[in-house]
């Protein structure tokens, strides 16, 4: 099977923002130390918290150390450990699942989403056929790509080896699939594409430098 697809490499700043959602919270956590910890939220720029501290979104950090966070989100404790998250619905729950990109000059939307339950660095790309990343990053994510479908990429390094996989969960911001079809590259790569085993279930709306991205099914 060959399967193709390209990426741009990045220059100078990729901006993000995800809309905070009205009918859940999503806490990423990418870095602990002792009474702090780092951590995204809603997909938003990383913040350094103190305990006792809450954020704008009403998230509050009750404790930390190098291997835990203990936040309460929405009203409900969360232990977290390194790269982990919690999605938690607001009280008044219901609603559409959804996100908000801001891209950069070029064109780049680019999130902190996660898969299988770990955070990771993810860019859109409609020209992916698939969710793709490379064997680095599957194997941070704890991913067995050596047990998948064997199959190839054209890049601009030539052919390389590649792995077709099924990926247990993907979210971006509150939007969360499950069983998303993914693709390991026998190589090196920047982000995971974010393509269209996972866009194709998405209603896509693009409003300037805005790109919005609503759960269909």
């Amino acid at each position: 099977m060959n399967l193709e697809w390209r990426y741009s490499n990045l220059l100078g700043l990729l901006i993000l923002c995800t809309a905070n959602s009205a009918y859940a919270t999503e806490v990423n956590v990418v870095g602990l130390f002792s009474g702090k910890a780092m951590v995204s939220i809603n997909g938003g720029k990383h913040r350094v918290m103190a305990a006792g501290e809450t954020s704008p979104e009403g998230v509050k950090l009750i404790s930390a150390d190098s291997a835990t966070a203990v936040l309460e989100i929405d009203g409900k404790r969360q232990n977290l450990g390194m790269g982990k998250s919690a999605s938690i619905p607001s009280a008044d729950g219901g609603g559409n699942q959804s996100a908000v990109l801001a891209g950069d000059l070029r064109g780049h939307f680019v999130t902190t989403g996660n898969i299988n339950g770990t955070s990771t660095r993810m860019m859109v790309d409609t020209g992916a056929s698939m969710v793709s990343m490379g064997k680095d990053e599957a194997k941070r994510l704890g991913i067995s790509y050596l047990n998948g479908e064997r199959a190839a990429v054209s890049t601009a390094n030539g052919v390389v080896p590649a792995y077709r996989i099924t990926l247990n969960t993907v979210r971006v911001g509150n939007i969360t699939l499950n069983q998303v079809d993914g693709l390991v590259q026998d190589s090196s790569m920047p982000f995971v594409l974010l393509g269209m085993s996972f866009l194709k279930r998405l209603e896509i709306k693009q409003d300037g430098t805005n790109m919005t991205l609503l759960k269909k099914y």
